[in-house]
């Protein structure tokens, strides 16, 4: 089939998250790797995706689940090979997909042949200038640099045995890179310019607004510019990278993990000389709400049109309570800081699920990219109940268990009904939960009423929308919205059935009709005479 040309195909893709150690595993030991991953391309060449995003598949002793790269220009023998990262780039390309590669700029692992180096230099060495290396405060330096803290809890700082503190906004074995240095920002293009001439057809950066620090390394005060996120020198950074990305024929995608509450900041990262597009994760946090739902989709475009960029929409990812969990809750937002105190409160599997399908035709639906994480396309739900001895995030470890952590949404995938892994091959590194049969890929493959025929089937129509979208008249609690050529996407959030718009054509619904009526949390597609847009 081969890819086709086109120069901004990220405007409109839709774009397939892989796991790599949860999506097949291709050699028994339990871990997913890319010969799973080859083994089930059919899979997404059947579901309709355009591109495929990989997380981290690089050599790292998985402080991070990856995201601890000890060597940006290999892949770790869990996974494979090189030559197979190759391979499986090529067989995307052979199969109409384009490859999206994770890198992870703001920090790299302690086993890193740079961190090692500038372990054995002295204090103030050009080997340490790559890192925030610092001399500690107090009498004798006993005290951290400042007050900051790691994402994953606890301080940001780690001594070592000569005094010097480092700085990891992450794990201790994830240590923050010097964007300052001209050795990092030299190194940084030149491992894109790697994976560009592999074949990669865009690349998704990690904790992308994070690189730049305040040299001053002042405390995080509210009201005060925050001192190692959104400084604005991030800019200069992704200026240079979008050149790299610019010389080649046709150009790669630049695309940021962007989490800014300011909309005119966040935009700013889109703007035509930086990243073609970042992740709208307050769409993803949105409860399941009319009014917040349109307001959100309104302040989207209204963010994005004045960098003419195209927004994205994303429900779920690795690092989130899957929303079929979420959206069976009272509270159906997700939210990091409340992550601990709703795991495990009861949800509605049946009520989640429901609002899953339709969230997903909204998404669909509505201009811009979309992103499916593996596992939505069969409605997998979070899998909370996971045994302590089992986890393996460091959210869950530097927490004590006061954050569970993001495990239960990297529970590997369901193939088969057949146990022990369901057809995902060995013994799964986190178990999987015996009632997952039925989620199964082949389960699902040939029954209509199934979550993967939703999916493939509105993957399939998606192809045909194109241009704005508008929005119609509807009750309180549905939104409405139409785009050219006669299509109309209803979504009944409320709590019981309401009428139809006229309509010539019902091109799909998340569900059975109630005698001809949309039932609530439920969404249909409509091929109208006057598309209102």
């Amino acid at each position: 089939m081969g890819v086709t040309v086109s120069h901004e195909w990220w405007r409109t893709a839709a774009i397939y998250q892989v796991y790599p150690r949860s999506f097949a595993d291709g050699d028994g030991d339990g871990i997913g790797d890319l010969a799973g991953v080859r083994a089930r391309l059919d899979h997404l060449v059947d579901l309709g995706v355009d591109a495929v995003w990989f997380g981290p598949w690089y050599p790292s002793p998985m402080a991070d689940a990856g995201y601890d790269v000890a060597d940006y220009r290999d892949v770790d023998p869990l996974f494979g090979t090189l030559d197979e990262a190759r391979s499986l780039i090529a067989d995307l390309h052979d199969r109409g997909l384009r490859s999206i590669v994770d890198i992870v700029p703001n920090h790299c692992s302690s086993e890193h042949a740079w961190f090692r180096e500038a372990l054995g230099a002295r204090p103030g060495s050009p080997a340490r200038d790559r890192f925030w290396f610092r001399a500690g405060r107090g009498e004798h330096g006993e005290l951290a640099p400042n007050d900051w803290q790691s994402t994953f809890g606890g301080p940001a700082w780690t001594r070592l045995p000569d005094g010097d503190w480092y700085l990891h906004l992450f794990d201790p074995g994830q240590p923050d890179l010097n964007w300052d240095n001209a050795e990092v920002r030299a190194e940084f293009e030149d491992v894109l310019r790697f994976w560009f001439d592999l074949g990669a057809d865009g690349i998704r950066i990690d904790s992308a607004a994070m690189c730049v620090k305040d040299p001053a390394l002042p405390e995080v005060r509210e009201g005060a510019p925050h001192p190692y996120v959104d400084q604005d020198g991030t800019h200069d950074i992704y200026r240079s990278w979008r050149a790299v990305a610019d010389s080649y024929d046709p150009p790669r995608a630049l695309i940021g993990e962007v989490w800014l509450a300011d909309s005119e900041r966040f935009a700013a990262y889109l703007r035509p000389d930086e990243l073609h597009t970042a992740f709208n994760f307050d769409f993803l946090g949105c409860p399941w709400d009319a009014k917040e739902l349109r307001r959100i989709i309104d302040d989207t475009f209204a963010a994005h049109a004045p960098v003419d960029a195209p927004p994205t929409w994303v429900l779920a990812n690795h690092d989130v309570t899957r929303h079929v969990t979420r959206y069976g809750r009272a509270d159906t937002g997700f939210d990091f800081a409340l992550r601990g105190a709703r795991h495990r409160l009861p949800t509605d599997p049946v009520l989640g699920l429901r609002r899953a399908r339709a969230a997903a035709l909204l998404t669909m639906a509505l201009p811009g990219s979309v992103y499916v994480y593996q596992g939505d396309e069969l409605g997998l739900p979070e899998v909370e109940d996971l045994p302590d001895e089992v986890r393996d995030d460091p959210m869950y470890l530097r927490t004590d268990g006061a954050d569970p952590g993001r495990d239960g949404c990297r529970v590997p995938l369901p193939w088969t009904p057949d146990e022990p892994s369901f057809g995902f091959g060995g013994t799964p590194w986190l178990p999987q939960p015996r009632g997952w049969a039925g989620l199964a890929v082949s389960a699902q493959r040939e029954d209509p009423a199934s979550t993967l025929h939703l999916y493939r089937a509105a993957l399939r129509l998606r192809r045909s929308l194109a241009g704005p979208m508008a929005w119609r008249d509807a009750p309180p609690e549905v939104l409405a919205f139409a785009r050219p050529g006669g299509f109309v996407c209803v979504v009944n959030l409320s709590g019981g059935a309401v009428p139809l718009p006229p309509y010539e054509e019902l091109l799909l619904a998340s569900g059975e009709l109630d005698d001809g009526r949309l039932p609530s949390d439920t969404a249909a597609w409509l091929r109208v005479l006057d598309s209102g847009a």
